[in-house]
């Protein structure tokens, strides 16, 4: 056999490579931070190259780590899995996920079938309350928000990039007083939703129209109601073009769809760093993620 690392020289490299951090992999697996420094150099001496660049406080990846992290770690993982099955210790897989309402109903829940039949030892408890960052690490594993960025102490990457766009009831384009123009929104509603916030402003910016005022504001913390609303033709809602594609509503249709306006707000992936390093976080990220780039 060809000679291989120590799998606890191993082990430690996957751990720092993933939380970025000596202290944090310490913790993890319950070493001293001095002993786990020990493992990632004898890795180093094996494979004869340095693999992180050190900073303070900080270990990050050289081009030579991401190459390594990149083959080691799913093996690591399938050796894992292969050993729990064989002593019959594997057992069934929980993640406990916080996520807006809308995006699971468009964008989540149609996918599930096929996570379940990749891994059917994966449990999934769903959590639509707000405010799915600040209870990461209480109550909750990971969280897929809608924010312009998350704070740099988290993991975090973003799902996708969107445009801002006016929604409104089909019905609105005809009539004796129909929607032509921007203009025409001083005689109406908007609708905003308020996780966020700036959606208009920004719309109206890019117009170069700060002067531009609707009728009134009316403010939601459901995107399903936003949208119902909007269908039932009570206002124009200012949300992601996802948001309109994804509800699939012949209702539904964008008003002046000649005015392209890139988001502040992105849905993203986030969790604390050091629950990457479980199963059912790492399982679910890595799934979410193939499955956007395959769509």
């Amino acid at each position: 056999m060809r000679r291989l690392p120590p799998l606890t020289a191993v082990e430690a490299f996957v751990q720092v490579a993933r939380l970025g951090s000596v202290k944090a992999a310490a913790e993890e697996l319950a070493l001293s931070s001095p002993a786990l420094s020990r493992r990632v150099q004898a890795m180093e001496r094996f494979v004869g190259r340095s693999l992180f660049e050190r900073r303070h406080q900080a270990m990050l990846l050289n081009s030579d780590g991401e190459l390594l992290l990149a083959r080691l770690a799913p093996a690591l993982d399938s050796l894992a899995e292969a050993i729990e099955m064989t002593t019959g210790e594997a057992e069934l897989l929980r993640l406990r996920l916080a996520v807006l309402p809308l995006f699971a109903s468009q964008r989540l829940m149609q996918r599930l079938p096929e996570l379940r039949g990749l891994h059917p030892e994966l449990h999934i408890d769903i959590d639509t309350a707000a405010h799915g960052l600040s209870r990461l690490g209480e109550g909750v594993d990971a969280a897929i928000v809608l924010a312009r960025e998350v704070e740099p102490s988290l993991y975090s990457r973003r799902l996708d990039r969107n445009k801002v766009v006016a929604i409104g009831a089909r019905r609105l384009l005809d009539g004796r007083n129909p929607l032509r123009a921007p203009d025409d929104l001083r005689r109406m509603t908007i609708f905003l939703h308020r996780d966020m916030p700036e959606t208009f402003n920004s719309w109206r910016e890019a117009l170069r129209r700060p002067d531009l005022e609707p009728a009134a504001v009316d403010h939601f913390d459901s995107g399903h109601l936003m949208l119902d609303a909007a269908a039932q033709g009570l206002g124009v809602a200012f949300m992601l073009d996802s948001h309109l594609h994804d509800a699939n509503d012949a209702r539904l249709v964008e008003l002046f769809d000649d005015v392209d306006v890139d988001s502040q707000y992105s849905y993203w992936f986030a969790c604390r760093r050091s629950a990457l390093s479980r199963r059912p976080v790492r399982i679910f990220h890595d799934w979410l993620f193939e499955a956007i780039a395959r769509d």
